[in-house]
């Protein structure tokens, strides 16, 4: 083949970059801030699944749990590895601005979003045999006399969404923290507690049991498993939504090309009717937002919440 002088320089300069490896080019780590069994251990396990024969690499869960997600968070965006991945969730967007001390990471320049993977949005549920039969009886009833709402814990997407609830109705509301929901929910069944925000997957069960009573819910939309059961928004009480959404994330070293492979992959295990019926087994709702428009609600859920948290100075345990 004959080759100008012109063209040459030209070619030896672009083959380096044919000679790149595709990515990935060992085996990925996923990062699950969280401990084993839980709802991010199982989708995440769920994902390295079905990543690692289309990768054609071992796809390896690592649970790194603590600090309300922070370690794991932490190994994550330290890594600095082209082959680290995070099964993030909502309280990546929380917890920075809930502690004293600087957490090592930021969490808007240290991951790429990849994208949603699953929703839990939030309902509002009060015991079945409360008085209490909808939202504007609710924040009457508060301001005769002042109501304990359940939170799972002390800077939690529950405790914080009350703290909305309340600056947005002027109830009279007492925010009691828990050790999680499986604490909480027993006293709210029990009455020991007027209401509660709940996560769907966690209330679901009790609802249909006749036990709670659900009088909202904490999302844009009406949800599927409970089609009776009105928005917030809908009765008049508007930005308060929570969803404790689970998404992936890629460590910022991770190249463009190996994001846009990802966001792929994610696209097609959220297709997979056996792993979609097993997202909507455990009471969550597959992802319904494309990569942009999630890394548009991460950056807006950041915002959101640091602004709740400081103006409720709001600091970690």
């Amino acid at each position: 083949m004959n080759l100008t002088r012109r063209a040459l320089p030209a070619l030896l300069l672009a083959t380096p970059a044919l000679a790149q490896p595709a990515w990935p080019t060992r085996p990925v780590r996923l990062i699950v801030p969280f401990a084993p069994g839980g709802p991010a251990d199982i989708l995440a396990r769920m994902l390295a699944e079905f990543f690692t024969p289309r990768l054609g690499q071992p796809c390896i869960v690592e649970n790194h749990a603590g600090a309300g997600g922070m370690i794991g968070t932490r190994v994550a965006a330290t890594s600095n590895d082209a082959h680290t991945l995070l099964l993030g969730s909502v309280s990546m967007t929380i917890v920075p601005h809930l502690a004293t001390q600087p957490v090592g990471y930021d969490v808007t320049t240290d991951f790429v979003p990849v994208g949603l993977v699953a929703s839990a949005p939030f309902v509002l549920v009060v015991a079945a045999a409360s008085p209490l039969r909808d939202l504007p009886g609710l924040v009457a009833a508060s301001r005769v006399q002042s109501l304990n709402a359940g939170n799972s814990g002390n800077g939690t997407l529950s405790h914080l969404a009350i703290e909305v609830f309340r600056s947005r109705t002027g109830a009279a509301v007492e925010s009691v923290a828990y050790r999680g929901e499986g604490q909480m929910l027993p006293d709210l069944v029990a009455g020991n507690i007027g209401f509660s925000f709940a996560s769907l997957s966690s209330a679901l069960p009790l609802i249909r049991d006749g036990r709670l009573r659900a009088l909202a819910v904490l999302g844009p939309a009406r949800l599927e498993a409970l089609p009776e059961v009105p928005t917030l928004a809908e009765q008049g009480v508007r930005d308060v939504e929570a969803d404790g959404w689970q998404a992936l994330f890629a460590n910022k070293s991770v190249p463009a090309s190996g994001v846009d492979r990802l966001r792929a992959l994610l696209a097609e295990a959220l297709a997979d009717p056996a792993i979609a019926a097993r997202i909507t087994g455990f009471g969550l709702l597959r992802a319904a937002r494309d990569p942009a428009a999630f890394a548009a609600l991460f950056t807006e859920e950041y915002r959101r919440w640091g602004e709740v948290v400081r103006a409720g100075g709001i600091r970690a345990e």
